[in-house]
């Protein structure tokens, strides 16, 4: 009887990884960000490699975490000079800084499919906090019966100031806004229990 006891520990721990853990399409998700550009238009850009994980142990997701992991290198704003110069010491220093992470630290519903999503977002070796709105869709079955999964679809929205991550401190207001504008969709897929 002891023995019972002592493995439920371990049986929940192993239901909450093979139930809870949700895997990122990044077929049908992007990461990308919006700066003001000479205060008359917009640039924008995306990364191309990074890993997103959601881990929730409640069907509804309500206690969904989200963690992320961003290359800085594999930045992308359709401008081979621009993106080499992002790259350099003088705005992400990519060679110093390869990454930037955010973990969240609360997912709350604010009514029907709209959340905020609180966390810490590290760029540059710097950690702030970072609020951003959430409409999620879903959880919902895969309409391609070939697939027989459950998806999620989530957008999320906000707002960073690259002067707080020392991000281009030599590159004035007047060229690119201190405000960028974070743009992140994505799909998840829940992932099966191992047979």
């Amino acid at each position: 009887m002891k023995k019972i006891f002592a493995l439920i520990p371990v049986f929940c721990l192993f239901s909450v990884l093979a139930f809870g853990q949700w895997v990122n399409d990044k077929g049908h998700s992007r990461v990308a960000f919006i700066v003001q550009h000479h205060g008359i238009s917009e640039v924008d850009g995306f990364f191309k490699k990074y890993e997103a994980t959601l881990t929730a142990a409640k069907d509804d997701l309500s206690d969904a975490v989200f963690e992320m992991t961003i290359e800085t290198a594999s930045l992308n704003t359709e401008l081979e000079m621009r993106d080499n110069h992002l790259r350099s010491p003088d705005i992400f220093d990519v060679q110093k800084f390869p990454t930037i992470t955010f973990k969240s630290t609360s997912f709350k519903k604010k009514k029907k499919n709209l959340y905020t999503m609180t966390g810490n977002l590290t760029i540059k070796g710097i950690t702030k906090p970072l609020t951003l709105e959430v409409t999620m869709n879903g959880p919902v079955e895969n309409p391609n019966k070939n697939a027989k999964n459950i998806q999620v679809g989530i957008k999320a929205l906000g707002k960073i100031k690259r002067s707080e991550f020392t991000v281009g401190q030599n590159l004035t207001t007047a060229f690119v806004s201190d405000e960028i504008q974070l743009r992140i969709t994505g799909e998840f897929n829940k992932a099966l229990p191992k047979n």
